[in-house]
């Protein structure tokens, strides 16, 4: 397994870090050379601005790369914790996210529509990383995420609409459809096909060990630019309404808690074992960050309050994902799901 499978990167660590960084750079910009960002996102068509378009197509494929066709033949195996997840991540997490809405962003339809784009976008990269660093169990990490990228395809545009649609919020969603399409879609196939060439072509080692990172290099920088040109749109904003972001932050994190809190119970009450447990725990209280971001940027615009608010989706994934780990194996050493056996630690 390769080191991105295995832990957090440099760039992954700090994450919250670089966003703050991007806000930082964004609001200079927006007050020094306002024309810069105007100028990025002015190149348009059909209401998408072509760089930013193209940056998110950047941060979607490494992400779609860890598509594994092959593991779904084995969720027969063991279906029940795979069922659980799934369960949660386009039930509990979509319904807690417009209860939550309604009770805190009422009046501000572009951050409703923000929380509920997180919400409905179960992750399918980082969970990866965070079912390792919690010594989960990987092969359903890698059966379940796999899943959620075919589910994603097929429920994401219907969920959203259901629930923008239930709050009497207009949105476009042949755009909606043409988003799924574009950054989920696309991102798909080439990653499916890409992969099976290169790995035919140069190798498994040569994918995981040199390609992997290169297109990951690459995304990361597809996102720091899409976030300083965000930023720099909603420069003006910002400086006026801080408080945007402390509106969009508090039913995110209220949400992770009521998520987080009714998976570990329905776990426990499923009888699950903590390796798989862990496992149905983090995927069924994860967003999917990058694809609220694309969809927010294709609906509303690079500079309108919905893309900012799935930016914060991005500023908490790491610190709140980090605790989650680190909860998950307290729970783990005090029995909360179960005995742990000798044989679920995972040495280090």
């Amino acid at each position: 397994m390769s080191d991105e499978e295995t832990g957090l990167g440099f760039f992954e660590r700090y994450l919250a870090i670089w966003v703050g960084l991007c806000m930082v750079v964004g609001l200079v910009l927006s007050q020094y050379l306002p024309g810069l960002s105007l100028a990025i996102d002015s190149w348009q068509v059909r209401g998408i601005s072509v760089p930013i378009g193209i940056c998110l197509f950047l941060m979607m494929y490494p992400a779609l790369l860890n598509l594994r066709l092959e593991e779904l033949r084995k969720l027969a195996r063991n279906p029940k914790p795979i069922l659980l997840t799934l369960f949660s991540n386009w039930i509990i997490a979509p319904v807690v996210t417009v209860v939550l809405a309604n009770m805190f962003l009422k009046g501000h339809d572009q951050l409703i529509v923000s929380l509920i784009l997180l919400g409905s976008s179960p992750c399918t990269a980082m969970v990866l990383v965070w079912g390792t660093m919690a010594e989960g169990n990987q092969e359903q990490n890698f059966i379940t995420t796999s899943l959620n990228t075919v589910t994603i395809m097929v429920l994401y545009a219907p969920v959203v609409s259901l629930l923008t649609g239930v709050q009497n919020i207009p949105i476009d969603r042949v755009m909606l459809f043409v988003s799924v399409l574009v950054f989920i879609g696309l991102p798909i196939v080439l990653g499916y096909f890409s992969k099976r060439y290169l790995i035919s072509s140069r190798g498994e080692l040569w994918f995981q060990d040199v390609y992997r990172p290169a297109v990951g290099r690459v995304s990361m920088l597809a996102l720091l630019t899409t976030l300083i040109v965000l930023f720099s749109l909603n420069g003006d904003v910002l400086l006026r309404r801080p408080d945007l972001m402390v509106l969009i932050s508090i039913p995110l994190l209220v949400g992770f808690f009521v998520v987080v809190g009714a998976n570990l119970l329905i776990t426990k009450l499923a009888g699950l074992r903590y390796r798989e447990g862990i496992i149905t725990v983090i995927i069924g209280s994860s967003s999917h960050f990058e694809i609220a971001i694309a969809t927010a940027i294709s609906l509303y615009g690079l500079g309108s309050q919905a893309a900012l608010g799935t930016t914060m989706g991005l500023f908490w994934e790491v610190p709140v994902m980090l605790s989650l780990v680190y909860l998950g194996k307290r729970l783990r050493d005090r029995g909360f799901w179960g005995a742990p056996e000798v044989a679920e630690r995972v040495p280090v």
